[in-house]
């Protein structure tokens, strides 16, 4: 076997072992209940949501908050210097609902921290988180059923729990966004072993932009978000923080009841990788890795020219067909045709993953508008 037909076959390997993970995964990962009864004396909740500038999708989402059937509820939502109208849908939200949404301004980012984790901080320091038994942080263009939190608390009653991520379904509009965005999703659900995650003997955690439910007393254990001020991931890292302590981290099945529009574009889509994906823990192997992740993701291309045609036909058929499956299962919406073109993917994350790698070189941190020198 030469050289050539060695990284063939081992291209092919590994995007089929992804392709096996995702399943497993997939099927290991929980369901939340159908609908449970609430208990007698529920415990309370105090959403925390950070925002700046998400007026395409802010009004729905914080309806679908103010609706939830769960009683022992106050929500907090930080406006982050918005300035494209989100702060008047806040303001018209706080007055129709004041027994159960309160709305804080912040113009000043402090130096040493990045924007959404000083909103976080600041909302988990204000009276209705502090007195709350469990504090659920969602992103500002979250939408949920409204008997999700119930179900959620149910959830993590059952068994012992103390940090719980549900995992959304993903919306998407442009091709753009269906085309890559649900490759992104199912990348996530292949390194996240979901029922390893609550194991305290394995390494794998997980925690959710859309959705991620702590315990008062874990996230006081760890020093919630001011102790790690500069976290671009912070969901991930929390939950990593908190299983390092001790405490239990679960993942569930969030979508379809819970379901976001992440980005609206390619432009958007490409610029939240260039904030997060050198964040993670070993980035500085991102020069290693980005190079063999565009060799292995553009196999059904170029394996054609190196004799094994066979092979990339069925590579090209059987990732759009099992990925495609999971995410019907999760969106509840039917096949996408534009997943055939699914390698088209590979060069826009790597373009986004050079741009992370790139600021993180260079020390710096930019999203929507703000450039924060990292430490």
């Amino acid at each position: 076997m030469n050289l050539l037909d060695l990284l063939s076959w081992t291209s092919a390997a590994i995007i089929a072992l992804g392709l096996v993970l995702l399943r497993r995964h997939w099927a290991r990962l929980p369901l939340l209940g159908p609908d449970p009864a609430l208990p007698s004396d529920p415990p309370s909740v105090c959403i925390c949501i950070p925002v700046r500038d998400e007026v395409q999708e802010l009004a729905t989402a914080l309806e679908s908050w103010l609706a939830q059937d769960y009683p022992a509820l106050r929500i907090l939502v930080v406006d982050d210097g918005s300035t494209d109208g989100s702060t008047e849908i806040l303001r018209q939200r706080e007055a129709a609902f004041p027994e159960r949404l309160r709305v804080l301004r912040n113009d000043q980012l402090p130096t040493g921290w990045l924007g959404k984790n000083h909103a976080l901080d600041l909302a988990s320091r204000q009276p209705e988180a502090v007195g709350a038994d469990w504090l659920l942080f969602a992103d500002g263009d979250v939408q949920a059923s409204p008997n999700l939190l119930r179900r959620a608390i149910a959830f993590a009653r059952s068994q012992p729990t103390d940090i719980l991520a549900l995992i959304p379904a993903v919306d998407v509009v442009g091709p753009a966004e269906r085309l890559n965005l649900p490759m992104a999703a199912s990348a996530f659900l292949v390194l996240v072993p979901p029922h390893q995650v609550p194991n305290p003997r394995h390494p794998a955690f997980c925690g959710v932009g859309g959705f991620t439910m702590v315990g008062r007393n874990a996230y006081d254990a760890v020093g919630g978000h001011a102790a790690a001020p500069l976290e671009a991931i912070d969901d991930m890292m929390l939950a990593r923080r908190v299983k390092a302590a001790g405490f239990i981290n679960r993942v569930a099945r969030g979508g379809p009841d819970l379901h976001l529009r992440m980005y609206h574009g390619l432009g958007e889509l490409v610029r939240a990788m260039r904030k997060n994906s050198a964040a993670l823990p070993g980035w500085w192997l991102l020069p290693i890795l980005l190079p063999a992740a565009l060799v292995i993701g553009l196999a059904p291309a170029w394996l054609p020219f190196a004799g094994h045609s066979i092979l990339a036909f069925l590579l090209w058929l059987l990732v759009p067909a099992l990925v495609g499956d999971v995410q019907q299962r999760m969106t509840g919406r039917p096949m996408d045709l534009l997943w055939a073109f699914w390698p088209l993917s590979v060069p826009v994350f790597t373009a986004g993953i050079a741009w992370a790698l790139s600021d993180r070189l260079r020390g710096v941190s930019h999203w929507r508008g703000r450039d924060v020198v990292l430490r």
